[in-house]
C-alpha cells in the first residue's frame, strides 16, 4: 500500500522515473499510433509554404481551451477581437486567456535561446500568466478539492522538499533518454502536476510545459496543436487516471490516455489544416480575379494570421500608408472576403470563413 494520504502534503512523492515497468504491450502499441499521427502533423505543418501563418490562431484556441479548463471562459470572438485590438476590452476571461498565449511565446523564446526546461522556466511562465511575481508556493494550507468541496489530494509542502522534486524533474526532462519521449511526457505531466509548485497557475503552466516538451524533443517543430481541447472533453477522466496514478501507482491508464489525446488531437489538428489551407487557396484565387488590383500572396497571408484584423496590420507589414490600406479593406468588405465590427473606437475586420473552420467540431 502506498503511503499516501490525501489529507496530508505528500512529501513522499516518489522521484521519475517509478520503479515499474512502464513500456507494456497496450502502452507500446499506442505510441506507436500517436506517434504517427504527431509525425504527420508535423510534416503537414512544417511543409506548408508559410507555417507561421496558423501559429498566433492555433495558440489562442490551445490558450482558450486550456484556461477553459480551470473555468476561465470566454468566446472566441471576443478573444480575437480582444487580440486584435491590444487588449481593449472588459472581458477579463480574455485578458487571462491573451496572458496564456504569451507566456507560452515566452517558452517558446526561451526554449530557442536555451533548450532546456528547467524550475526557473516554469517559474518565468506562470508569472507571465498570473502577471505577478510568484513563485515557489511557501505557503501552508494548499489541498485540491474535487466538484463536491472534498479533498482528494494535498501536494508536497515546504520550499526545498518542492525544489527538490523540482530538480529531480528537470533532470529526467533534460537528460533520462531511456523511454519513448511521449511516455516521459506523460510522466512529466503528472509528476508537475502532482508536486504543484504554485500557489496558482499549475494547470496552465503544466499544459505550455506539453508543448515546449514536444518542440524540446523535435516531435513537433511549430507547437502548433492544441492538446487542452481533449483534456477540457475528458476532463472527469483525466482527472480520475491522475489520482489512480497517486493512489494506486496506475501509470498504465494514464499514459495511455496521455498517448490518445496526441493521437485524436493531431488527426482533429491535420483536418483543420488541411480545410483552413484549402480555404486560402480559394481565396487566393477569388481575390486574384475579383480584385487584381490588391491581390498579393502577402495580403492573403495577412488574412488568415487571426479571423480579425486592422488598418495597423497592414500599414505595418509595409502595405503603404492608413488611406491606401483603409481602401484595401474597403474593397475586400464589399467583395465580402471581410467584415467589419467597431470595438471601442477601433475598426476591425472579421474572416468569417476562418473563424467558421475554428469554430466547427472535429
Amino acid at each position: 500500500m502506498k503511503n499516501f494520504d490525501k489529507n496530508n502534503p505528500y512529501n513522499e512523492l516518489p522521484l521519475l522515473p517509478p520503479k515499474i515497468e512502464l513500456e507494456t504491450k497496450k502502452v507500446l502499441q499506442k505510441t506507436i499510433t500517436a506517434s504517427r499521427a504527431l509525425a504527420k502533423l508535423n510534416g503537414t505543418l512544417i511543409n506548408l509554404p508559410n507555417p507561421n501563418i496558423f501559429i498566433d490562431t492555433i495558440h489562442i484556441q490551445e490558450a482558450k481551451s486550456s484556461s477553459e479548463i480551470e473555468n476561465i471562459i470566454t468566446t472566441n470572438d471576443d478573444l480575437y477581437k480582444a487580440f486584435v485590438a491590444d487588449k481593449k476590452t472588459n472581458n477579463p476571461a480574455a485578458k487571462e486567456v491573451i496572458s496564456y498565449k504569451e507566456a507560452l511565446w515566452l517558452g517558446i523564446e526561451r526554449l530557442h535561446e536555451k533548450p532546456f526546461i528547467t524550475t526557473n522556466l516554469c517559474i518565468e511562465i506562470v508569472q507571465c500568466i498570473k502577471k505577478n511575481t510568484a513563485g515557489i508556493r511557501t505557503t501552508p494550507g494548499t489541498t485540491l478539492s474535487n466538484s463536491k468541496g472534498e479533498v482528494i489530494y494535498t501536494p508536497p509542502l515546504g520550499e526545498t522538499i518542492i525544489r527538490d522534486k523540482l530538480y529531480n524533474l528537470e533532470k529526467f526532462i533534460n537528460e533520462d533518454n531511456s523511454l519513448d519521449p511521449l511516455i516521459k511526457m506523460a510522466l512529466m505531466h503528472y509528476q508537475f502536476e502532482a508536486i504543484h509548485p504554485f500557489s496558482d497557475g499549475n494547470g496552465r503552466t503544466g499544459r505550455i510545459l506539453l508543448l515546449l516538451f514536444l518542440k524540446k524533443e523535435g516531435l513537433l517543430d511549430i507547437p502548433a496543436i492544441y492538446l487542452s481541447d481533449y483534456i477540457i472533453r475528458n476532463k472527469g477522466d483525466y482527472y480520475n487516471k491522475i489520482r489512480a496514478v497517486t493512489e494506486k501507482d496506475d501509470w498504465e491508464s494514464f499514459i495511455l490516455f496521455m498517448l490518445d489525446m496526441i493521437e485524436q488531437t493531431s488527426i482533429k489538428g491535420l483536418i483543420r489544416l488541411r480545410k483552413i489551407n484549402s480555404l486560402i487557396t480559394k481565396t487566393s484565387e477569388s481575390i486574384k480575379k475579383n480584385l487584381p488590383n490588391i491581390y498579393s500572396k502577402d495580403l492573403v497571408e495577412i488574412l488568415f494570421r487571426l479571423p480579425y484584423i486592422k488598418r495597423q496590420n497592414l500599414i505595418d507589414t509595409g502595405f503603404g500608408n492608413a488611406k491606401t490600406v483603409g481602401n484595401y479593406l474597403i474593397e475586400l468588405e464589399k467583395k465580402e472576403y471581410l467584415s467589419s465590427v467597431k470595438v471601442g473606437k477601433e475598426k476591425l475586420y472579421l474572416n468569417q470563413r476562418l473563424m467558421n473552420i475554428l469554430e466547427e467540431e472535429i
